[in-house]
């Protein structure tokens, strides 16, 4: 089984510099794919010192962007993504691969609390794991770890899925789940960073991140999200023709536009259940 590691980097010189050897020191065999993301420093240079395949990109394309090159460029049956900045060990690498072994598709290194950005990163992802779970029907530990191995063939098959962005592990994950491909999570310890400090941006990604809970939704089964949505419209659209009833005896138009929204939220969940499905189908 041959094994492709693909490390998306970004301004990423000293995170490579240790990354790297230790990779090439426990994985002699493995491919290694450094996809340089529109950097400004020496990143290339790292990366192409310690023998990666470099794959540079003129400017900057987004965090999902350099994975969908990586992917398609790999050569290996099994690809591991990590970051470059430190954070993941080569060590941890033979984890995800004995898991893999055990028949999955997809393995998962899943991050304790303290290998959470800060607190209120922790908090979202928590969030984001208990809706995903509710969504799936399966534990999800942790839905946005860009540490993971995957098989190469099942994973290329949603690449026009993935967003350029940074929320490609979320997607990728309710995909695998969508398409009914075993997936697994192993716990791991995750190592402070080093060089640049962390590349989101609390505002601009914090809206974003709020956006992966619709997302979640949409990749999977949107009518576990529009069917709840319309009946609490229901419900309170009962609820205030109840009230304007009892104080002035007539049918009002809120309530009217209430029920009507039950039915539109609904029909809206129901067409996007059939559009999700269709983009799942396989054609040979």
């Amino acid at each position: 089984m041959r094994v492709s590691v693909v490390l998306p980097a970004k301004n990423e010189a000293e995170g490579l510099a240790r990354t790297l050897p230790a990779l090439r020191e426990q994985w002699p065999q493995a491919e290694l794919i450094v996809v340089d993301d529109g950097s400004s420093d020496a990143t290339a240079a790292v990366a192409a010192g310690h023998g990666a395949r470099v794959l540079s990109s003129p400017y900057s394309m987004g965090n999902g962007a350099a994975i969908k090159r990586g992917a398609r460029a790999a050569t290996g049956d099994v690809i591991v993504f990590m970051d470059a900045d430190g954070q993941h060990s080569a060590a941890h690498i033979g984890l995800l691969l004995e898991k893999l072994d055990e028949g999955y598709d997809m393995v998962v290194g899943a991050r304790d609390g303290s290998g959470q950005a800060n607190f209120h990163r922790g908090l979202a992802n928590s969030f984001y794991n208990r809706l995903a779970s509710w969504m799936t029907g399966h534990e999800i530990l942790d839905l946005t770890s860009g540490f993971r191995a995957v098989r190469a063939d099942k994973f290329r098959e949603f690449l026009h899925l993935l967003p350029n962005g940074f929320s490609y592990p979320t997607t990728s994950t309710m995909a695998f789940f969508r398409s009914a491909y075993p997936v697994a999570y192993v716990p791991i310890p995750v190592a402070k960073r080093v060089g640049n400090g962390s590349h989101i941006r609390p505002i601009k990604d914090g809206i974003r991140f709020l956006l992966i809970i619709f997302k979640i939704a949409t990749l999977y089964s949107p009518l576990k999200l529009f069917a709840p949505t319309a009946a609490a419209f229901f419900a309170l659209g009962v609820g205030y023709y109840a009230y304007t009833y009892a104080t002035m005896g007539r049918f009002t138009n809120m309530s009217t536009l209430l029920f009507s929204a039950t039915v539109i939220i609904f029909l809206i969940g129901l067409i996007s259940e059939q559009i999700t499905s269709l983009t799942y189908r396989r054609f040979e």
